[in-house]
């Protein structure tokens, strides 16, 4: 596998993109190519990830991104576009930079959407109303997709989006009124889809659970917020992924 730094040059975007989870050192994978000019550019999902890379890079510039697309990988290198496919971008910890609104451009020269946000940790929180409902409940229904999910449960999805909305407001991020509104029915369009989180399970790799939901839960906890759903969600994502790592559960296929 070939590493970061045999790059051989001073990049000026280093683009990392891969799962948050508690077995990847992020900042050590990419340390070998980062320079003095380096922007460091994360396209990850996850509320409060920033921090492992700021306490790492703490001279270089930060840029947060989402990617707002229907995907899976299928096979290395085999990738399956379902539906959207748009980038939001922002500094950290706000604002858009010269080099941010650069990086937007040239995704945009190069056909892709992309946008950029003052406030891009609004724009976290806005992505984790549609991931923490659906993430989650995909493992924990046994690997239903979401618009089967949403047409069985929507009344729990609703409540779930409500508590992260919330969340999102005391933390001093308010979202658009209409988000969780737009969410559902960007669910209801789109076609049967099997999250990331859901295909990790599948194939036994680690999950997105403290990314995604943990650390939402532990900002409501900071903020004296009542979460029920999604304290109930976390909770039982915990005993997902030790059913996982027991060998109990899911389907484990070997993998390269």
């Amino acid at each position: 596998m070939q590493r970061a730094g045999e790059y051989g040059g001073e990049p000026d975007f280093l683009l990392l993109c891969t799962k948050v989870k508690p077995d990847l050192d992020r900042a050590e994978l990419i340390r070998d190519a980062v320079g003095p000019n380096t922007a460091i550019v994360f396209i990850q999902n996850g509320i409060d990830i920033e921090a492992e890379l700021q306490a790492a890079f703490p001279d270089n510039e930060l840029i947060s991104g989402l990617a707002f697309v229907c995907c899976n990988r299928i096979a290395p290198g085999e990738i399956q576009h379902l539906a959207y496919g748009r980038l939001l971008l922002g500094n950290m910890p706000s604002g858009v930079s010269d080099k941010t609104r650069r990086l937007a451009d040239l995704y945009r020269t190069s056909g892709i959407e992309a946008e950029t946000c003052e406030d891009i940790v609004g724009g976290r929180w806005q992505k984790c109303v549609w991931n923490a409902p659906f993430n989650p409940l995909s493992v924990l229904s046994g690997g239903l997709a979401t618009q089967t999910i949403l047409q069985n449960q929507e009344s729990l999805v609703r409540r779930i989006m409500t508590e992260v909305q919330a969340i999102a407001e005391a933390a001093g991020h308010p979202l658009p009124a209409d988000i969780i509104e737009r969410n559902i029915a960007m669910t209801r369009s789109m076609p049967p889809y099997k999250t990331s989180m859901l295909l990790d399970f599948e194939t036994g790799q680690s999950m997105e659970t403290e990314a995604i939901l943990g650390n939402t839960v532990r900002a409501a906890e900071r903020l004296g917020l009542d979460v029920p759903c999604l304290q109930s969600l976390y909770a039982l994502m915990r005993l997902r992924e030790q059913q996982s790592a027991t060998g109990l559960g899911g389907k484990h296929p070997s993998h390269n």
